[in-house]
Order: structure tokens, then sequence, then C-alpha cells
């Protein structure tokens, strides 16, 4: 998955978000159950960016919301 700029967020209609959303989720979710099994975290960066980027699209949603 590639990172997901504020301005593409601000670009998509609310139900892309959603589903963005998601997939951003399962990704992520994948992500630790895999770095867990491991015992070791291969790519923290990964996951970092993975929590930051649903934080931004959570963020942009809310807003979103508020002005309809």
């Amino acid at each position: 998955m590639a990172i997901l700029r504020s301005k593409e967020i601000w670009e998509m209609e609310i139900e892309d978000i959603e589903e963005k959303l998601v997939e951003l989720r399962a990704e992520l979710a994948k992500n630790i159950s895999k770095s867990a099994a491991a015992g070791i975290n291969e790519n923290p960066g990964k996951t970092r960016e993975l929590k930051r980027t649903i934080a931004r699209v959570l963020t942009i949603m809310n807003q979103k919301q508020k002005e309809n």
C-alpha cells in the first residue's frame, strides 16, 4: 500500500475513504501479527507509517463529515 497524502485523501469521497481505512487497518493487523509471530519487527517504519496514515485518514474523514 502506498502512503496516502492529505491532498489525495481530501479529493476522495467519504465512501472511498472508509474503504481505504478498512484496507489500511487490515494491512496493519497483518503487519503486527507477522512481526509478533517472528518475534522481531522486520520493518518498524512500515508499521509506524501505517499508523500515521490511519490517523491522517480518520482526521480528514472527521473534518469532511463536520463540513457536511
